[in-house]
């Protein structure tokens, strides 16, 4: 099994000059065995969703962890799942598990490009949790593509006087997930088989204990008081000492509601850890240690450490919630926890001998310049991308970056499949950044090669010079970006 080590991808930083360590729950400390815990979700929302009138067909879908994958975009409109580049342009588009080729997607999108900025029409899935409804949703539109009693039309479903809009059913899947939260089956499910769901790592404890002694740690979760979970992150080995969860801790906030939490915030207010229940009135006091808080906002969270922006970085599992936003509201340096990077390493193992293929193949092209790839290096690609699941790769679509990609490498400081790699390096380690503008340098020469040996296989002709220059110009920009 290949570790994914944490990478710096923005900027060059001392860890020695990070004062203060912050932590979401779910999927950073709580980790939950993947697939056994989406397959819950989405057995619970399917079963939610027959129980509000869904047809009970609905009950024979399982959940396939080879379909979906996170940072696909839903399209309301016309109830498509699509996998996109930062730009918008579409590398897969499926309707339901069928996917659409060609022709198929030009009816649909006739530039092949969607207006990410469309936030009423296009839902971005970029969670851990979306997978469950992410399947479900590809679930109802192909149960009603197939069944003969609804009639199919360009905006959902017809069935006499009832119109099932793909807008109305991925709204209904997204109230049917907040339903297993809010009303805590999800929390009485994984509680009822700890074992199956919930991951024991003893080396948890010992990250925390450590950067305990040279720093301030804190805990920052929009889940509420949920105690299972810190007991079952703090596991010690058996016949050991036990002790409490909140040593591990300067400070504890639950019921954060990310990202309202790196902006204006809420009421802070504290929490009777016997009940799970909130004291009256708001909590203006200095910190106790012990004491879990609930709401308040990351400015509270820095008073009450008496540290900065700078000083904090924070390890979670959302590029929005988490990262990108404690990022740009409050200059919090950002760990990116991203526990797909160890399949995606296992298969980058695994298909060692493919990727060699393909770029061999690749500098073949480059010899050719032509326009258009040989057959083996599309048959290839798609091999490659199959073996990461239907939907492809998280972070590429044969050579082009997807839409999670792109956000990983511009917010996220470090990344890695689990926090537990910062065991690996010392607390005073030197994270060193890619030097991207080499890649330019080199993209720059390859073309500026690539047009003087044109120019010797053809007349001079300067308006396509020019045009290479431009090409060249712009290819260096985009890498440098």
């Amino acid at each position: 099994m290949v570790q994914q080590i944490g990478l710096l991808l923005q900027e060059t930083s001392y860890s020695k000059n990070i004062r203060c360590y912050g932590f979401d729950m779910d999927y950073t400390l709580a980790l939950y065995k993947s697939p056994d815990y989406e397959s819950l979700g989405f057995e619970l929302i399917r079963d939610r969703m027959v129980s509000i009138g869904y047809p009970h067909e609905l009950l024979r879908y399982t959940y396939d962890p080879s379909f979906a994958t996170r940072g696909l975009v839903v399209d309301t409109k016309y109830g498509n799942l699509l996998k996109v580049d930062s730009n918008g342009n579409i590398l897969v588009c499926s309707h339901g598990f069928r996917f659409l080729k060609g022709e198929d997607v030009h009816n649909y999108y006739p530039n092949k490009f969607i207006q990410r900025g469309d936030t009423e029409r296009f839902y971005i899935l970029n969670t851990l949790f979306n997978l469950s409804e992410t399947y479900l949703y590809a679930c109802l539109v192909d149960f009603f593509t197939r069944c003969t009693r609804y009639s199919n039309l360009i905006n959902g479903f017809q069935h006499g006087d009832l119109l099932m809009s793909f807008r109305s059913m991925f709204q209904d899947v997204r109230d049917a997930m907040d339903f297993i939260h809010d009303t805590g089956i999800l929390k009485e499910r994984t509680i009822k088989n700890l074992e199956k769901y919930v991951i024991r790592d003893p080396k948890l404890p010992v990250l925390l204990r450590r950067i305990k002694e040279v720093a301030k740690v804190f805990l920052a979760t929009n889940s509420d008081y949920m105690s299972y979970k810190f007991h079952i992150s703090s596991s010690f080995q058996p016949g050991g000492a036990k002790p409490s969860w909140h040593s591990f801790f300067d400070l504890v906030v639950v019921d954060t509601r990310k990202p309202l939490f790196f902006a204006e915030g809420t009421v802070l207010r504290q929490v009777d850890t016997n009940t799970g229940k909130l004291r009256i009135g708001t909590y203006t006091g200095d910190l106790q240690h012990g004491t879990v808080y609930s709401g308040g906002s990351s400015d509270i969270v820095c008073d009450l450490l008496d540290v900065k922006g700078k000083d904090v970085l924070y390890v979670g599992d959302h590029i929005f919630g988490d990262i990108l936003k404690s990022k740009k509201r409050q200059g919090w340096k950002t760990f990116l926890v991203v526990p797909e990077l160890s399949k995606e390493l296992h298969v980058w193992e695994e298909k060692k001998n493919l990727f060699e293929e393909l770029k061999r193949l690749d500098v073949f092209l480059a010899e050719l310049y032509t326009k258009s790839p040989p057959a083996g290096l599309q048959v290839l690609t798609y091999r490659m991308d199959m073996s990461y699941g239907q939907m492809g790769s998280l972070l590429r679509s044969g050579a082009r970056q997807t839409l999670f990609a792109s956000q990983l490498m511009r917010y996220a400081d470090l990344y890695s499949s689990t926090c537990i790699n910062l065991l690996h390096y010392p607390f005073n380690y030197l994270f060193m950044a890619p030097p991207v503008l080499v890649s330019a340098l080199l993209l720059f020469k390859l073309l500026h090669r690539k047009k003087h040996k044109l120019l010797k296989e053809a007349d001079y002709n300067e308006p396509e010079e020019a045009e290479h220059e431009d090409a060249a110009e712009e290819s260096c920009k985009c890498v440098s970006r």
